[in-house]
């Protein structure tokens, strides 16, 4: 009789005998996080919205529903990712300086309030060194050091393997950070664009530039660390989900901006406006790039924004998402938040590591800047016209909920 009355009395909480529920969860207001624009739930038909003119079948019509989310209303510039690099860099210097003090649970953490002095001859070893460098005077960092270790769970393997140990659900990956800056050469033969070389990721006048030379690793681990860095803040807050890549469906929903069946997020069925003036940042004609405004890149916030607010969805450079490519994918996919994921390993076959990009760029011709144009790129590639937005799921149904 006494164990009855103890569990009845549990936590010293007096009991009424209702079905109340727990009564200190903490409360939920939801978020808005900074820079991100709210996409509402819907429902629209995903695929071409315009001639295929290639006769790819690989956009095939389809009626789907989305739930709500957030997306970054640019693509992540170089500024914002250089954010990332120094903090990765500042941990590499804090390890190497031995910055670590014991948490209450006895983990190993970065203690960064202790100041940093790069001059210091104890992390010389972060920069190039003897016949590395072009002169005695030079102290330019050796950027492969730069490198980003996470986890994550694999739900999926969860859901299907009610069996398995939550060790084997964990997949660890490292992954350098650093820009490829090199893709500016790389991608175009005999072409002179050294000084974009040079001067993209480094030089202030780029700062509000989308960020280029990223490859899906590198987004993901970007999405990631901003997931730590917004927890970190955060404290108590509860927040489960994580900033991500946005899926193919959820990039197209974005991109229309609430328009049907217009084959660009301006809404209309051509590039350029009345005046004659073009309306985003791509490839106008042959051999012609800066009619547009832009010869290369321009700024992330550049042109008119679509009806949600989201700038340059078409053109400046295409994004990665979440989503691999199949070219039959939509009619394997659900119809409820559609998408097909897979995590290729280095040893798979190419046609595995297919991810699908989207929104066009500032070398391509306007077919590939209409939302419901589809095209990929393998994973571990980074090119001079493919950048990157967040997402992160809404919890609730709907913000006017709040």
């Amino acid at each position: 009789m006494g164990l009855v009355l103890l569990l009845l009395s549990s936590c010293g909480r007096e009991q009424t005998g209702e079905l109340v529920g727990v009564q200190d969860r903490p409360s939920w207001n939801g978020l808005n996080p900074f820079g991100m624009v709210y996409v509402p739930s819907g429902t629209l038909t995903i695929g071409q919205s315009d001639q295929d003119i290639f006769n790819t079948h690989t956009q095939r019509p389809k009626s789907i529903s989305i739930s709500g989310f957030f997306i970054d209303d640019t693509e992540i510039t170089c500024n914002e990712y250089r954010q990332y690099v120094h903090w990765v860099k500042d941990s590499v210097a804090h390890s190497i300086m031995g910055d670590f003090y014991e948490d209450e649970f006895g983990n190993e953490k970065i203690d960064w309030e202790l100041e940093l002095d790069y001059s210091m001859e104890e992390l010389d070893e972060m920069y190039y060194e003897g016949d590395m460098k072009i002169s005695d005077t030079e102290r330019a960092l050796d950027t492969r050091q730069l490198e980003y270790a996470y986890k994550w769970i694999d739900w999926r393997k969860a859901a299907h393997s009610p069996d398995v140990v939550r060790s084997q659900l964990l997949n660890e990956r490292k992954v350098n950070v650093y820009p490829d800056t090199l893709v500016w050469i790389r991608d175009f033969s005999y072409s002179y664009n050294e000084p974009m070389t040079r001067n993209y990721f480094w030089h202030p006048a780029f700062d509000d530039y989308p960020v280029v030379g990223i490859d899906w690793p590198q987004a993901k681990a970007f999405c990631h660390w901003r997931t730590h860095m917004w927890n970190s803040m955060k404290g108590d807050e509860p927040n489960t989900e994580e900033f991500r890549l946005p899926t193919e469906t959820e990039w197209e929903w974005a991109a229309r901006g609430g328009r049907a069946i217009a084959p660009y997020p301006w809404g209309g069925y051509y590039i350029r406006n009345a005046k004659g003036c073009l309306l985003a940042n791509f490839k106008p004609g042959r051999g012609n790039y800066p009619e547009d405004g832009g010869y290369y890149t321009v700024k992330a916030d550049a042109y008119f924004p679509n009806d949600y607010g989201l700038y340059n969805m078409s053109g400046n450079v295409a994004e990665w998402t979440e989503t691999a490519y199949h070219p039959n994918a939509y009619q394997h996919q659900h119809d409820m938040n559609p998408d097909m994921k897979y995590d290729a390993k280095e040893d798979d076959p190419e046609s595995y590591k297919r991810k699908v990009i989207r929104g066009g760029s500032w070398k391509d011709i306007s077919y590939y800047c209409q939302t419901g144009t589809r095209n990929w790129e393998y994973q571990d590639t980074t090119k001079s016209y493919i950048g990157f937005r967040c997402a992160l799921t809404f919890l609730g149904r709907s913000m006017n909920d709040f």
